[in-house]
């Protein structure tokens, strides 16, 4: 059901790779809830996933952009800029996140020190590039907003998390730094979402991720939210019914974050 949310505002959705991702329902959403939306992601992003075939479904286009470099960054709003005939944005989703050492395996007590510093640039330094390179550019409308997507691993220890737990907690921390700032200075809100596991490609890429999400869905009294859920709080997010929520790291996790034990997970533990 559309409630013509975001009816007027246009944005930049980054990290849409195939339907499983949260970047590409929210795209979706964000569509139907009357936004006009451009897509990015990096190119060898692209090449794995079903972006054009988004953007084809949303009637948009996709602008290739690699967000750990200044230049592609600045590209990408220039040409946004030109697809939205000359006006600014109001909203941007940075749904990014990797780590080379998850990907090839490293033990955290054994860490490649270059992917360490690869895994903060791509996961966590991009969002501040990407605002930073907004507000030299004022490319945000006043009201506007700004949500990256983060995990509760950044506040807890989550052993096959690895080094991304560090480079969430830099996310959100950014998004506090960078949305007093936007918001003194533009009236601009920034958030990070710390959502349930979701079965992404990047989320399976975990190991031991199917047993979490098993459990965090005992865990938690409304069950695991799913990325389409996830969509849908976003969209709120970057509605003008959120005005005045800002620099919050807002858990989106069917009560997982503040649950001690539940049945379930007594039931299943007792057996």
């Amino acid at each position: 059901m559309s409630y013509n949310l975001l009816k007027g505002k246009r944005g930049i959705i980054t990290g849409a790779l195939d339907e499983n991702s949260i970047a590409w329902q929210t795209a979706v959403r964000a569509v139907e809830e009357g936004a006009e939306i451009v897509l990015t992601n990096a190119p060898v992003a692209m090449r794995m996933g079903k972006i054009q075939e988004l953007a084809d479904q949303l009637n948009t286009i996709v602008i290739p952009a690699d967000a750990t470099s200044l230049e592609d960054i600045e590209n990408l709003y220039k040409k946004a800029q030109e697809h939205f005939g000359g006006e600014n944005i109001d909203f941007i989703l940075h749904s990014i996140g990797m780590s080379p050492n998850v990907r090839k395996g490293r033990e955290y007590g054994d860490l490649n020190y270059d992917y360490y510093q690869k895994s903060i640039d791509i996961s966590a330094l991009s969002f501040h590039k990407m605002m930073q390179v907004a507000e030299k550019m004022d490319i945000l409308n006043e009201w506007g907003s700004v949500v990256g997507l983060s995990y509760i691993a950044a506040q807890r220890a989550y052993p096959d998390y690895s080094d991304m737990s560090q480079a969430k907690a830099v996310l959100e921390s950014i998004a506090r730094s960078f949305g007093q700032r936007l918001g003194e200075n533009k009236k601009v809100r920034v958030n990070t979402i710390s959502q349930s596991p979701t079965p992404t490609t990047a989320g399976q890429g975990i190991s031991g991720f199917n047993v979490f999400l098993d459990y965090a869905d005992m865990l938690s009294p409304l069950g695991n939210a799913t990325a389409g859920e996830c969509a849908d709080y976003i969209i709120t997010l970057f509605s003008d019914l959120t005005k005045k929520v800002t620099m919050q790291n807002l858990f989106h996790d069917g009560g997982f974050s503040t649950s001690g034990i539940s049945h379930a997970l007594v039931e299943r533990l007792s057996k």
